[in-house]
């Protein structure tokens, strides 16, 4: 039976780990402990304290993004990301069906509509061959703005997300998004320490955006981040993140419609001890990849989820693909690794489906609809394999 032979695989893998394995828990045996209790002693706990500058910087750094603005969580900073790219309320933003909610949500925001787009096999991302033929099928270009014909409204941007830590098909993301008009923004929310051909995601459109939550390969408890190369919309961006408010040694004057989305000093020092640790992390991830990769290849109706030629993925969350002949079993496979103390999980249930969505525009979804019924995500924690 197949999923008698998945968990005992697993448990091969995993033999080191005893009780319940979740599919990916946080670590914490860096500074972590140290520089939280310097907040508590400091009393700077919140929105104001040298972490939160300091957390910025060493993204920055480690991303190559000439500029990092911590925010609140996630969905906050691909919120922002796109207002500031310029999406307006009634227009649309292409983002692929398969992803969490948030990328939804942060465009349903600003008053815009999600418009869904199909996956690709080898990155499990936005496909740009099928969006580019989709596009030329129902889009124009009216005075410099990509036009929706079917709908009239205007596209305003793209929103490629790394699935699972591995890095989408950017280049010709790209070329799409130039010769449709379009805004890039990235969804790098699972893909901190993920490389294609040599740079890292998030740093390849107007913006990119980044998550930290408690299940991320990093984590500031919760927390996000916007990445960008541009030092006006950099500046812009904080500000408004900060409730707009003018710098001032005591008065309270805003000059803007703002939000208090910035991420609290104590939540920053975490993620500064956290990032001390990311490349112990990376490592550990990798190597187990290669432990399940070798375990699995024994299955011929299961493979795992490898990282595209010429990139270089985290590995945020391992992943089984289904043979299409078994498709039948996952939910069996799902029900004995779960009993069995393994927690799994199947991939986010395709968004055009969910309520709030379903009368989104879409192109056909062919793939993701596959995707779907065949991808198993497995116990991806950095502390699962000895090194």
């Amino acid at each position: 039976m197949l999923s008698e032979q998945i968990v005992s695989v697993l448990k091969s893998v995993l033999a080191d780990k005893k009780g319940f394995i979740p599919l990916h828990e946080p670590i914490f045996r860096g500074n972590e402990w140290l520089y939280v209790k310097e907040c508590l002693d400091t009393t700077f706990v919140s929105s104001v304290g040298k972490f939160v500058d300091r957390f910025e910087k060493d993204l920055a750094q480690f991303t190559g993004a000439g500029y990092a603005i911590a925010v609140a969580n996630g969905t906050a900073a691909l919120q922002i990301a796109l207002k500031l790219a310029g999406v307006k309320a009634n227009e649309e933003v292409l983002i692929p069906t398969l992803t969490f909610i948030a990328t939804a949500n942060s465009v349903s925001y600003l008053g815009a509509f999600p418009h869904f787009v199909d996956s690709e096999e080898n990155t499990l991302g936005m496909s740009a061959l099928a969006l580019r033929e989709h596009l030329n099928s129902i889009a124009e270009i009216r005075s410099g703005n990509c036009i929706n014909k079917k709908t009239g409204n205007r596209i305003g941007a793209i929103v490629p997300m790394h699935t699972f830590g591995h890095p989408v098909d950017l280049d010709e993301i790209l070329s799409v998004a130039k010769d449709f008009h379009l805004v890039v923004v990235e969804d790098a929310a699972e893909s901190l320490g993920s490389y294609y051909y040599g740079k890292h995601t998030g740093t390849f459109g107007l913006f990119g955006t980044l998550s930290f939550n408690g299940n991320k390969t990093i984590t500031t408890g919760g927390g996000g981040a916007i990445l960008t190369n541009d030092k006006n919309l950099a500046i812009l961006a904080k500000h408004i993140t900060t409730t707009a408010k003018i710098s001032h040694a005591w008065e309270y004057t805003h000059d803007m419609i703002g939000y208090n989305f910035r991420l609290p000093n104590i939540n920053a020092a975490l993620g500064c001890a956290q990032l001390e640790s990311l490349p112990e992390f990376l490592s550990s991830k990798r190597n187990l990849y290669n432990s399940y990769k070798n375990a699995f290849s024994m299955i011929k109706e299961v493979k795992i989820q490898s990282e595209p030629n010429g990139c270089k993925s985290n590995y945020w969350l391992q992943t089984l693909i289904l043979d299409p002949s078994v498709t039948s079993a996952k939910n069996s496979i799902l029900a004995d690794t779960n009993a069995s103390g393994l927690m799994t999980r199947p991939a986010w249930t395709l968004l055009h489906t969910l309520k709030p969505y379903q009368d989104c525009f879409r192109m056909e979804l062919s793939v993701a609809e596959s995707l779907e019924r065949r991808l198993i995500n497995i116990p991806s924690s950095a502390n699962l394999i000895n090194e």
